[in-house]
């Protein structure tokens, strides 16, 4: 193909009145090799393999070969990043295979109680025992630096701060029993027959006195009680409180507002602790305490 492509480029030049000399020969041959070549169709064929694995289009990265430095092919990761990339194991997953190592070797230096095993658990002890103070110490320290988190703000444990709350507290609590006869009335169930009742009786009218709560004394069996001599018989009024049983002696608050009855307790109870149950079921939140 390249001698008669040579000579009619001559021939040309000829006919242009130009001498057919060795340069002009030479410019031809130029011309012939500047000139795109047909790729054999055995060489088109033969594709690398990693080429038929590119990721963009055929045009674009099959044909012309592109490879990774034009997106075409993905890299491959580096053995560090494919170390990063495994899952780590969870702390919780931590902390249980330290306390199964721990035990094993614990076991280990019983049965086999040689040097070594007792050395190497008595040291891998008192690695954990570090990790557990420096555990306690970063607790405290936050406590310290964040007061929403501590809750000694809100019962406090020392004996001066604790002396504080507990004088605050009976003075609120003060203020609301002086106005909860306003609101709030106690059935007094009992019977007649019951020695704790008999002592709780009294009790129950020193409250009331106090604190001028009105309290409806009912008995379960139809007897008098000496500490409220204006009772009432049990016509149903137990049951509808929500109790249960024939547990004497029992104390339930009652809502006029709402008509919701509200247990305080069963048995033998000093004043202040009946006191101190009736302000926490209708001044404090549940959990508020705690």
């Amino acid at each position: 193909m390249r001698a008669p492509l040579t000579l009619a480029l001559t021939l040309s030049l000829v006919a242009s009145g130009l001498p057919a000399t060795s340069a002009n020969a030479q410019l031809a041959d130029s011309v012939f090799l500047s000139a795109p070549q047909e790729e054999p169709e055995a060489a088109r064929e033969a594709v690398p393999a990693q080429v038929a694995e590119q990721s963009g289009g055929d045009f674009y990265c099959r044909e012309r070969r592109l490879g990774e430095w034009f997106y075409c092919e993905k890299p491959k990761a580096k053995p560090s990043e494919q170390r990063a990339q495994q899952p780590t194991q969870s702390s919780a997953d931590q902390l249980a295979a330290i306390s199964k190592q721990l035990e094993e070797m614990k076991a280990r230096a019983i049965l086999q109680p040689t040097t070594e095993n007792v050395s190497a658990y008595i040291a891998f002890q008192r690695e954990q025992l570090n990790r557990a103070s420096s555990f306690a110490d970063m607790w405290r320290r936050t406590i310290w630096q964040n007061p929403e988190l501590d809750y000694t703000l809100q019962r406090p444990v020392n004996q001066l701060g604790k002396r504080t709350w507990l004088d605050n507290r009976t003075a609120d609590k003060n203020r609301v029993l002086a106005s909860i006869s306003k609101r709030y009335g106690v059935f007094y169930f009992y019977s007649s027959a019951c020695a704790a009742c008999e002592v709780f009786g009294p009790i129950m009218r020193s409250v009331s006195d106090r604190f001028g709560l009105t309290v409806m004394a009912v008995s379960l069996d139809g007897g008098p009680s000496k500490a409220f001599p204006n009772f009432t018989v049990d016509t149903g009024q137990y049951r509808a409180m929500g109790m249960q049983g024939q547990q004497v002696p029992a104390l339930v608050l009652f809502d006029t507002q709402t008509k919701r009855p509200m247990p305080i307790g069963y048995g033998v109870m000093a004043a202040d602790e009946v006191m101190d149950r009736i302000f926490t079921l209708t001044s404090v939140e549940p959990g508020s305490d705690f």
